[in-house]
């Protein structure tokens, strides 16, 4: 089976991606890993890729469609793959389309994680991390007990700089103005499948493999 997983920041895209390709025996493939890899494998394209990671910019689609390209002509890809984290653009999404068409290899799903704005600004804004060991927990739904974290630190939560309100509604701004045409892109084709992303992990997690069919196949 062949995936691609969407949803706004803070909609459980991680968790769920995990028991996805648990459950499908399929490898999660994001973006992020491949260029991190390939820029430590000294690859032509993960150089490439480092020139402009180095200078802070944006890796160009034509560099990432490469890599792409690279992973599904994986062995683990044989059987299927999930997409992580691209496309996140239309013209990505047409690039992926032609050069899967050159493949011979199609999508099977678009699984839309979809949780209102305001639930996901509730959501990141109330994360805090313990400065000892990193856990995170949520002042409304996960605080700490007695105030102590489980690994013995006593005091102040961390709240990251950009889990601020400001930044969370620039992130999700800059994600619906991308993701708009994208999800339209693939409603045309039949192939988005849109699961309410509010609920306990299990239960969003049977959503999604009701609308992949009862087995995930």
């Amino acid at each position: 089976m062949n995936l691609i997983l969407i949803g706004p920041p803070g909609a459980g895209k991680g968790t769920q991606a995990q028991r996805l390709i648990d459950l499908l025996k399929i490898p999660q493939i994001s973006t992020g890993d491949m260029l991190r890899a390939a820029k430590a494998a000294g690859t032509p394209l993960g150089l490439e890729a480092k020139k402009h990671m180095d200078r802070g910019e944006l890796v160009p689609d034509q560099v990432v469609i490469g890599l792409v390209e690279e992973r599904l002509k994986a062995e683990d890809c044989r059987s299927g793959y999930m997409l992580d984290g691209f496309p996140r653009t239309l013209p990505q999404a047409e690039a992926l389309e032609k050069l899967l068409g050159r493949m011979n290899k199609k999508l099977d799903h678009v699984v839309l994680i979809e949780v209102d704005d305001e639930i996901i600004v509730e959501r990141i804004t109330g994360r805090r991390s313990c400065p000892k060991c990193n856990r995170i927990f949520h002042i409304k739904f996960d605080p700490p007990k007695q105030g102590a974290c489980a690994c013995g630190y006593r005091g102040e939560m961390v709240h990251r700089a950009d889990d601020r309100e400001d930044v969370i509604r620039e992130r999700l701004r800059v994600y619906h103005a991308q993701t708009a045409p994208l999800v339209e892109f693939y409603r045309k084709q039949g192939l988005i499948r849109a699961v309410k992303g509010v609920g306990s992990l299990d239960e969003v997690f049977d959503r999604i493999s009701k609308v992949l069919g009862s087995k995930g196949a």
